[in-house]
């Protein structure tokens, strides 16, 4: 018995820090990907973006293995809405070139191939390294979840118990992203003075999009990032549609906001919208009991205190 004890530890450790790479992959990987496009400066602009093609599929890649494990992975059956992915591609998307783009069509633009798109790499790299706090905070949520199940007499107990953990995991992550946030930009260079906000906006927001469909609700994390989408990509037509004879009063709003804190307010305003949104979806349902199933991401888990 001790030695299936000690074998079991062993695996457990083991399995915890395959985990551990996974959710650390993705940042590696997006690194990389920086390092390889800015080594490739010299050589021609089809070049460059072959290699950055490629380090955006191996990233996707990264990021679908570190989310079907652990703590991210979803434990409940069924499929989700299909169009998940789509919004989760645009948000993220829109945090790496929508600034960019944004500002080209406020003044006029943009005049391609000549305005070369500008990412924003420090953005980019804290948000992919922010799987790993992700992660642990989801963790962390999740075991005082279990506990508190196992040890109220009621659902009221149960809702008071639960309800203060959200927030507190949502702040913990929000630290955390934070940091990663300054140290991207000490390494990498500013994306801008509101860009690390709205950075810290998505992150939270698809934090709390990741939890609520882990827990068993992915059409609320689906209408949370659509709703996301949906404002920034209004903000980007209504700047078009404005340069019709007689329309420009429709880009008023998006240029007052942009011309007080940046282009980067615009998805800062809508991932906040939104994340508040699935914030207060998530205290009322993540105080039942069916949302915290017991010690879904591995065997070691369960005999934790």
């Amino acid at each position: 018995a001790p030695d299936d004890g000690a074998s079991g530890t062993g695996r457990g450790r083991r399995s915890r820090g395959v985990r551990a790479a996974l959710q650390l992959l993705p940042g590696a990987v997006c690194t990389a990907t920086v390092a390889a496009v800015a080594a490739a400066g010299p050589a021609p602009p089809a070049v460059r973006s072959t290699v950055g093609a490629g380090g955006a599929v191996l990233l996707a890649l990264a990021v679908r293995l570190a989310v079907r494990s652990g703590p991210l992975r979803r434990c409940h059956h069924g499929s989700g809405p299909r169009a998940t992915g789509l919004w989760l591609c645009w948000t993220a998307g829109y945090a790496v070139y929508g600034d960019w783009l944004l500002a080209q069509l406020l003044s006029g633009g943009p005049d391609l191939p000549p305005a070369a798109p500008r990412a924003a790499v420090a953005t980019a790299v804290a948000l992919t390294f922010a799987l790993a706090p992700a992660a642990g905070c989801a963790h962390w949520f999740a075991v005082r979840a279990r506990r508190a199940v196992a040890e109220s007499r009621g659902l009221e107990e149960l809702a008071a118990r639960v309800r203060p953990l959200l927030p507190a995991a949502t702040l913990l992550f929000l630290a955390a992203l934070v940091g990663l946030l300054l140290g991207a930009d000490a390494a990498f260079g500013d994306d801008g003075r509101t860009a690390p906000a709205a950075a810290a906006a998505l992150g939270v927001l698809l934090f709390l999009a990741r939890l609520l469909t882990v827990h068993g609700f992915p059409e609320a994390a689906a209408t949370g990032l659509a709703s996301a989408a949906a404002l920034e990509y209004l903000a980007l037509t209504l700047v078009l549609i404005a340069r019709l004879p007689g329309l420009h009063p429709l880009a008023v709003p998006v240029e007052a906001l942009t011309g007080a804190a940046g282009p980067a307010a615009v998805p800062a305003v809508a991932c906040t919208a939104a994340a508040l949104g699935l914030l207060g979806y998530g205290l009322r349902a993540l105080t039942g009991a069916c949302a915290h199933s017991p010690a879904p991401f591995g065997p070691a888990e369960g005999h934790r205190p």
